[in-house]
């Protein structure tokens, strides 16, 4: 057993018991992460039937599929079973705060979809409370009406954004993390220094290599999406961490050479080997939808890769076993989850948060 998996254990043996629900759970990173540290994670809750397979068959988790939206109290209360502290925890949907989506806004219905975790966290009463979201919702009204409803119920509420690679994912992910607490001030634990970050090299060198096109007889989803004859002439005239500006002018598409184009560098290009990967959008499969080439390989990165990027296990299942695959289902089931190893971060934070808690209690009696 390694050092890291020893001090995983050993955190979930001592650790108060936590218990959680984990609302738009998706297909279970946060709640996968948040075992890894100890916290007891009873049910997801998500509307998307895509979620529950591999949200059930990779976490000791039941799934109820069903909208926040329409979630009573009496759906979650009985799930925390005898749990010492309760933890409610979630993403909502991002798509509606993010900055590539600035056409949607209040007339969307997921915007309101935030309310609706207030409500819960107002109607059940939990110890603890965490929500992961894309950085531009904390500029939104419907984000400071939900920390004024925690505020108002006693909670003491931080929130910050940070950068998944500060915290073991292999990624330049920014996203906004907040906590909340009924039993005293909270934040999320200290990130580690830049030299220790991980890189796409220490994520997905290992994996079998791939043609365009090609699927890994052992791994289904370990492939890649075939290039068309223009696209890998774009892909071979491509450089680690380059742009196609650096190629010759007959590969640059119509729309670049075009003044509103100039300024897209970050598509049509590799990820460099000794870096994090750029974010993981919902279409990271294809070669022209970021920099998403593969380091070396002539080929976008495969599903596979791009799971391990966002730090699933390497075995995480997404589907089940014989059945198809459809690149764009799992590529947005992955490309939406909270990457792993931040999500454990956040149960780290909160299993010591109650340690301290319970500590204070057994003192004061």
């Amino acid at each position: 057993m390694t050092r890291r998996a020893h001090d995983i254990t050993k955190t979930t043996q001592r650790a108060p018991h936590v218990g959680a629900i984990d609302l738009f759970c998706g297909v279970g990173g946060l709640t996968k992460g948040l075992a890894r540290a100890g916290v007891h994670v009873a049910m997801g809750v998500d509307i998307d039937p895509a979620c529950e397979y591999p949200y059930t068959a990779n976490n000791a988790a039941k799934f109820l599929r069903k909208s926040v939206s329409e979630l009573s109290v009496q759906d979650l209360l009985h799930e925390f079973g005898d749990a010492r502290f309760k933890l409610l925890a979630g993403c909502a949907p991002c798509q509606p705060f993010s900055k590539y989506k600035q056409k949607l806004g209040p007339a969307d219905g997921r915007w309101h979809l935030l309310g609706h975790f207030g409500r819960l966290a107002a109607e059940l009463r939990p110890d603890f409370i965490t929500m992961e979201n894309v950085p531009n919702l904390a500029k939104q009204d419907v984000f400071k009406e939900f920390v004024t409803t925690l505020e108002t119920l006693g909670f003491h509420v931080s929130f910050d954004v940070v950068n998944c690679a500060e915290y073991g994912v292999p990624q330049q992910r920014h996203r906004l993390v907040l906590l909340a607490s009924r039993h005293g001030p909270i934040k999320l634990i200290s990130p580690v220094r830049r030299n220790s970050w991980k890189t796409v090299r220490d994520a997905i060198a290992d994996l079998p290599p791939l043609e365009a096109g090609e699927v890994d007889p052992h791994d289904p989803l370990h492939q890649s999406c075939e290039l068309s004859p223009l696209n890998m002439r774009r892909i071979r005239a491509s450089t680690p961490g380059g742009t196609w500006r650096d190629w010759n002018k007959s590969l640059v598409a119509d729309c670049h050479k075009r003044n509103t184009g100039k300024t897209y560098q970050s598509v049509y290009g590799r990820m460099s080997w000794d870096e994090p990967a750029p974010t993981m959008t919902t279409q990271y499969f294809g070669f022209g939808s970021g920099r998403f080439g593969h380091p070396e390989q002539d080929r976008a990165i495969s599903l596979r890769e791009g799971a391990i990027l966002q730090s699933f296990p390497k075995g995480y299942k997404f589907t089940p076993k014989g059945d198809p695959i459809y690149r764009k289902t799992v590529g947005r089931l992955i490309g939406n989850a909270v990457p792993v190893k931040l999500a454990e971060a956040i149960g780290q934070t909160i299993v010591a948060h109650a340690e301290a808690c319970a500590g204070k209690r057994k003192k004061a009696a």
